[in-house]
């Protein structure tokens, strides 16, 4: 079992806003020219880093799609992810672009994964969880649990069942 959090102190609210509307840009691009952003040429969206894209319509998940590890670029996961959000996501049909303003868009930057030693270290509404064993793996963010008002062992548990294991 790996943690991570969702947001670094290296970040600023002026960056997630940031990153916020640039994966909007990307997904509005997409759906109405096909084409796919190219990241922008700022020096802090170079690092490799995890992140997720989440969308949400009505306050309802509408997708939600990331890399839990940094395979690539800030500023282009971004954009992958964000495009992938809204047209890839198994559980719902591709967002129309008719439906653009309505979406809620967040982005959640990934500290690395780290082992848990001790399942009791693991903080609901701080860490998020990735589980592994074998060929199964299940991710969870950090605000799942609290928007479903999850203790740390229920956190554990759907975590475990996302990943196909009991």
């Amino acid at each position: 079992m790996k943690g991570t959090t969702a947001s670094t102190p290296t970040h600023s609210p002026v960056d997630g806003a940031y990153l916020v509307q640039l994966a909007r840009q990307a997904v509005t691009t997409y759906l109405n020219e096909g084409a796919i952003l190219q990241p922008p040429e700022k020096e802090w969206l170079k690092p490799r880093r995890g992140v997720f894209v989440t969308l949400r319509k009505k306050g309802d998940l509408r997708g939600c799609i990331g890399y839990p590890e940094p395979i690539l670029p800030l500023g282009e996961a971004v954009i992958r992810a964000a495009i992938a959000a809204a047209t890839e996501d198994p559980r719902f049909p591709p967002v129309t672009p008719d439906e653009l303003p309505s979406l809620t868009i967040e982005v959640s930057v990934l500290t690395p994964l780290e082992p848990v030693p001790d399942p009791l270290s693991i903080q609901v509404g701080r860490d998020g969880l990735l589980i592994e064993r074998g060929r199964y793996r299940g991710l969870l963010l950090p605000d799942v649990p609290v928007e479903y008002g999850w203790d740390r062992e229920t956190f554990l548990a759907h975590t475990c069942l996302k990943a196909g294991l009991e």
